[in-house]
């Protein structure tokens, strides 16, 4: 009987405030080492925490969109371990009293949603006896996070690294945590056993920090295949803490696995129980945005678009604003949907950018469409003005009137090309004629290559069918 892993995964999700949880110093990414500190978060004698309003709002958020309960009461919690970066030797976390509990993202159960303050940062590399040396950089220190703590409801690494995917989307589509991995404000430890279907669970491993759906793919991969190996071959999984080595593509042994009872755990005594009255809990309901599967439901529903197109849509908040944007200032929603997904972003992708700074505002984008959809301007030529208005910042009907642009639909001037066509191009006239009527397309093609791509399709079409059989 084959074996089957078990996945739960454990993320850590910084909060977007401007100051840290427990004080008042700033969370800006970047800053030299150490200059964001103060004594609260270096763990000071005598230096007090005070919590910050923004960071609960910001968890709360987040625990609502995953449909958790959040309780009226959560309780602060001492979490003692040493490392360097934990300057008072102790973080400060929740433990058996959490914010929030349950829930669920698409099939996966949420076990909790917990407050916690970040470490500081390490750092093994880029100074000169840095062979010899750890330095650490205490900006980090307290930083607010959220760590999120899912069932182990996982079966198979691609579905865990698509569900940190889906995770991080909702916490960035909700404003409360900008996703940027390469910086560490989203991170991922992930427990992993495998057992026979239908057996107990097996001893898990942890593999900690990791900062990429690839990576936390390939590293359960590699720890799946790792844990088979060691069972089919006689052995023992040991419950430890393991690292993901990129470079070689292997999880090494970082510790023994701590129970809970190895941090010592006991309730914070320098601030008092978390209380979350209804109203509070209400009012940041009420501010909560429209969440990604509502408004892919909306718009199949109220714009008629395929799934697809409804889900490519709604892969960031700013994408979706800015398509119902395009729709309101006149273009169909189909045609505003093609665009955005097909030369919009074609764009973006070039210029490694994103839509709080579009290229084009969503009235210059809804009126190149209208000139489409009136028939003003062929598909072909709109792919050139489109062009010119991002490198000018000209609007489309601009381009089109001063550059002659505008879709030949006159009869008299198509059928003159048409005639021109025909005349030099006997052979697929003598073919159509013959019943050959695959040629048409040819002919309709060198038409437009005649007019520079500015005569009506259709029109063509029709007056070739009749110039043909006439």
């Amino acid at each position: 009987m084959p074996f089957e892993p078990v996945i739960g995964l454990e993320i850590h999700a910084q909060l977007l405030t401007a100051s840290k949880i427990f004080c008042g110093c700033g969370t800006s990414f970047g800053a030299p080492p150490n200059t964001r500190v103060c004594p609260v978060c270096l763990g000071m004698p005598g230096a007090l925490p005070m919590l910050n309003h923004a960071a609960v709002d910001l968890a709360i958020r987040a625990a609502l969109a995953l449909d958790c309960a959040v309780h009226d009461t959560s309780v602060f919690a001492r979490k003692h371990y040493f490392y360097p970066d934990l300057p008072k030797g102790y973080q400060i976390s929740q433990y058996d009293r959490p914010l929030a509990t349950g829930g669920a993202l698409s099939a996966t159960r949420i076990h909790r949603v917990h407050l916690e303050e970040d470490a500081g940062k390490s750092l093994h590399e880029g100074f000169p006896d840095s062979a010899r040396k750890t330095y650490v950089d205490f900006n980090r220190a307290g930083v607010p996070l959220i760590e999120i703590v899912t069932e182990p409801d996982l079966r198979s690494a691609g579905d865990a690294a698509a569900f940190f995917s889906q995770l991080r989307s909702l916490l960035v589509w909700l404003g409360v945590n900008d996703g940027n991995m390469e910086e560490g404000s989203l991170r991922c430890d992930a427990n992993v056993s495998v057992r026979r279907a239908g057996d107990p669970l097996g001893t898990k491993a942890e593999i900690k920090n990791l900062n990429s759906f690839r990576f936390l793919q390939k590293a359960l991969e590699y720890e799946i295949d790792r844990q088979i190996g060691v069972l089919t071959g006689g052995g023992r999984v040991v419950q430890e803490t393991r690292l993901w080595d990129a470079g070689s593509g292997v999880t090494e042994s970082m510790r023994s696995k701590e129970e809970a009872h190895d941090y010592r755990y006991f309730p914070e005594p320098d601030l008092p129980p978390l209380q979350v009255d209804a109203a509070r809990l209400e009012g940041i309901r009420a501010s909560m945005p429209e969440l990604p599967a509502a408004r892919r439901a909306r718009f199949v529903a109220a714009h008629a678009l395929p799934d697809y197109d409804a889900a490519q849509l709604t892969e960031s908040r700013a994408l979706a604003d800015y398509f119902e944007a395009v729709v309101r200032a006149g273009a169909p929603a189909k045609a505003a949907s093609n665009w955005i997904m097909g030369e919009l972003a074609r764009v973006m992708k070039d210029r490694a950018a994103d839509l709080t700074a579009p290229p084009l505002t969503a009235a210059a984008l809804a009126g190149l469409i209208a000139l489409v959809e009136k028939g003003r301007i062929s598909g072909s030529i709109a792919k050139q003005v489109f062009e010119t208005m991002i490198a000018t910042g000209r609007s489309a009907d601009d381009i089109v009137q001063t550059g002659g642009l505008a879709q030949i639909d006159d009869e008299a001037m198509l059928g003159a090309l048409i005639e021109g066509v025909l005349a030099a191009h006997p052979g697929p006239v003598a073919q159509y004629r013959e019943g050959k009527t695959a040629t048409l397309a040819f002919l309709v093609g060198q038409v437009m290559k005649a007019s520079g791509g500015k005569a009506h399709p259709k029109r063509v079409n029709d007056l070739l069918r009749r110039t043909l059989e006439a």
